[in-house]
């Protein structure tokens, strides 16, 4: 398992996600993304987007993290927060915001909350916009850039990471499904 940056070709595959998650999709631009992927299959199995508000100070959000039913309880949400976290460091930010419901996953990496009021101003709208749509719970949170955490034991998970097999493979159709006898049919072109 290991985390990428998003290409063109991961656009249509990271909006039907999206949608099917219900994440916010406000702003769209894939490049900003970055996908978890199964190094033996090409599976994808999760995702996340920084942000950058461009006002008088840039500010940097993360958003639209997700993984997929099948992945959950791996570390692979883990690995991508971490990873946004990290490209945001390194793109000169010291701190990161994120506005979410999801207040104690995020709270395991050293995210604390903020007052709304403390908030850059094009954060202020962007959690009022979220809280009348797509996440009525969302609460401002924030970490200094060099202060992330990755709890040792999403470390491990992520390690040994493997999507949940299907619970009823296919049958193998056999020649009986069609009624054939195979110890008394022949075929045309039979040699022995």
């Amino acid at each position: 398992m290991y985390v990428r940056d998003a290409k063109n070709r991961d656009e249509v595959w990271l909006l039907d996600q999206i949608e099917a998650l219900e994440l916010d999709e406000t702003a769209f631009r894939s490049r900003d993304y970055v996908i978890a992927v199964d190094e033996h299959t090409g599976d994808r199995a999760g995702f996340g987007r920084i942000r950058v508000h461009k006002n008088d100070d840039e500010v940097c959000e993360l958003t639209s993290i997700g993984v997929l039913p099948e992945w959950r309880g791996q570390g692979v949400g883990a690995h991508v927060v971490e990873r946004l976290v990290t490209t945001a460091r390194d793109t000169e930010f010291e701190t990161v915001y994120a506005l979410t419901s999801a207040t104690d996953y995020l709270a395991q990496f050293g995210f604390s909350p903020v007052e709304p009021a403390q908030l850059p101003d094009a954060l202020q709208r962007r959690l009022e916009a979220k809280q009348e749509g797509i996440d009525p719970g969302a609460v401002p949170m924030r970490i200094d850039t060099d202060r992330f955490r990755m709890p040792g034991r999403l470390r491990e998970a992520f390690k040994e990471a493997r999507s949940e097999p299907e619970e009823d493979p296919e049958p193998q159709e056999g020649p009986e499904d069609f009624g054939i006898d195979p110890e008394e049919t022949t075929y045309k072109y039979d040699t022995g």
